[in-house]
């Protein structure tokens, strides 16, 4: 997950939590990071502390390099752009919703204003895509 709000990534994790979703979960706070732990750079150089994710959950409104850019950067990659993307933002402008898939992301949630909604939004994104959808293998890449 790739936000840089601390309350957004704790709750989030809560919901997985009460949804029994108990896939390893790695946070970064921007998209600068997510490239770097997905690229293998810096401090993520190591690639048992950096496994590929089977999905990304992206918020669009990060610092240093916001989550447009790097959906677009992901996207263009070879290697990368077979993860799904999912975007996770408080916005629901349409020109948001529009640009994102433009730039290749599999799925658009505004964050929802309640954990409760929260809870159910997790537990219907875990049904789907950790339980129903066939997804790519991640190449140790």
């Amino acid at each position: 997950m790739a936000d840089d709000d601390v309350d957004d990534r704790d709750l989030t994790r809560d919901a997985m939590q009460q949804n029994h979703l108990d896939g390893e979960l790695k946070w970064v706070e921007d998209g600068e990071e997510l490239l770097d732990y997905l690229n293998r750079r810096g401090r993520f150089s190591d690639p048992s502390a950096a496994p590929r994710p089977g999905i990304i959950l992206l918020d669009l409104n990060m610092p240093r390099l916001d989550g447009r850019e790097a959906l677009r950067e992901i996207k263009a990659h070879p290697e990368l752009r077979r993860i799904p993307i999912i975007v996770l933002s408080t916005s629901s402008a349409e020109e948001d919703v529009q640009r994102s898939y433009e730039l290749g992301a599999n799925c658009f949630i505004t964050k929802p204003g309640t954990f409760d909604r929260l809870v159910e939004v997790i537990r219907v994104l875990g049904e789907h895509w950790l339980q129903t959808a066939t997804l790519p293998r991640t190449s140790p890449a």
